[in-house]
């Protein structure tokens, strides 16, 4: 039913039921362990774990699985490294290794992606997108499963320069960053090219193009060279007849237009960005995914979450695409009760 309901969404078919999907839910081994009844905690074996994982995202009934393959594993150790916060349980994930691919923004601006990464084989490429989705589709059959890009454009610059040297090339120099930003698109359009060739009807492209706060660049630099981009970069993925799925952190609202222009199919966003202009705007004619705020499960009473997943049923329920989550993910510190409650009442308002 869940594959079912994601498939229909996707083709904006409008199923009886508000599908579902979630971020992070699925490694927040308390709630894992109380939903499925398998004992499983961050130092089980990756076996044990994956089980757990799958069986949770079939009770939850996700419509869908967000995911991607190419992230900046592609760049090997030629990019910069900004260490990162504990997010996960034990904070297993939290690394204070720093490290930086350019110190100076005038040399950052000589990058040639193609000297520093070179050529891909397509025939490879088209594989590893391939095994990355039938994998994924084995472990979890009963939802709708894709493969992507998370280092699409704005994203893949930010891994390669570190956040110090890419918005002071930006701020000295836009026009040559531009100019950048061409070269390294189309050194990404190879893995784009072979994406258009997999196997995966659904794709998921990734790009941070802004802050929670919004643009962190002049808006008319985003449209004089991210969006010309990103037509570039999609047009092989339209051309093919794919379902491209377009997500962005942050608050994204004044671009919304500019990236429905570019072709994607569907929207991702955190609950920054404005659902309800999207819904009046795009509602019958793209998936939207998302909005719920992560906040009212970590720090609400059981009104408050009720009321945000009413706010976003109430908006998403005349869109036949739309997809519940909660945008800014359920991380592994949200109370278990909380997040149990966060289900129930979306399984009493999914309904149609």
């Amino acid at each position: 039913m869940s594959y079912a309901d994601g498939w229909a969404a996707i083709n904006l078919e409008m199923p009886e039921r508000i599908p579902r999907t979630e971020y992070s839910a699925e490694f927040h081994w308390p709630l894992i362990s109380k939903v499925t009844g398998i004992p499983v905690n961050g130092q089980s074996d990756a076996a044990l774990r994956a089980k757990a994982s799958a069986a949770f995202i079939k009770a939850w009934n996700y419509g869908f699985i967000w995911s991607i393959l190419i992230h900046n594993q592609v760049f090997g150790d030629k990019c910069t490294k900004m260490g990162h916060a504990d997010y996960m349980e034990g904070g297993v994930d939290f690394d204070n290794q720093v490290r930086q691919l350019y110190d100076d923004p005038e040399e950052a601006l000589k990058f040639d992606p193609w000297e520093l990464y070179g050529a891909r084989d397509e025939k490879t490429l088209i594989r590893d997108f391939n095994n990355d989705y039938m994998a994924r589709c084995g472990q979890n059959p009963d939802a709708v499963n894709m493969t992507g890009v998370y280092v699409t454009c704005m994203s893949g610059l930010i891994e390669v320069f570190g956040w110090e040297i890419l918005l002071s090339m930006a701020g000295l120099e836009p026009k040559a960053f531009g100019d950048l930003t061409n070269r390294y698109v189309s050194w990404i359009a190879q893995y784009f090219e072979a994406l258009a060739k997999c196997a995966a009807p659904v794709v998921m492209i990734h790009d941070d193009i802004v802050w929670t706060s919004g643009a962190f660049f002049h808006p008319e630099w985003y449209r004089n060279f991210l969006f010309p981009a990103y037509r570039k970069l999609f047009a092989p993925l339209i051309q093919s007849g794919k379902k491209i799925m377009y997500t962005s952190d942050g608050n994204y609202t004044e671009f919304i237009d500019d990236i429905a222009d570019c072709g994607i199919h569907g929207f991702v966003m955190e609950p920054t960005t404005d659902m309800a202009y999207i819904a009046e705007n795009y509602g019958k004619t793209h998936v939207i995914i998302g909005n719920a705020d992560t906040r009212a499960l970590k720090l609400g009473k059981k009104e408050d979450i009720y009321a945000e997943v009413k706010r976003c049923v109430d908006i998403g329920k005349k869109c036949p695409g739309y997809f519940m989550a909660v945008g800014n993910h359920i991380p592994p510190d949200t109370p278990v009760e909380n997040a149990l409650y966060y289900n129930e009442a979306y399984e009493k308002l999914a309904r149609r």
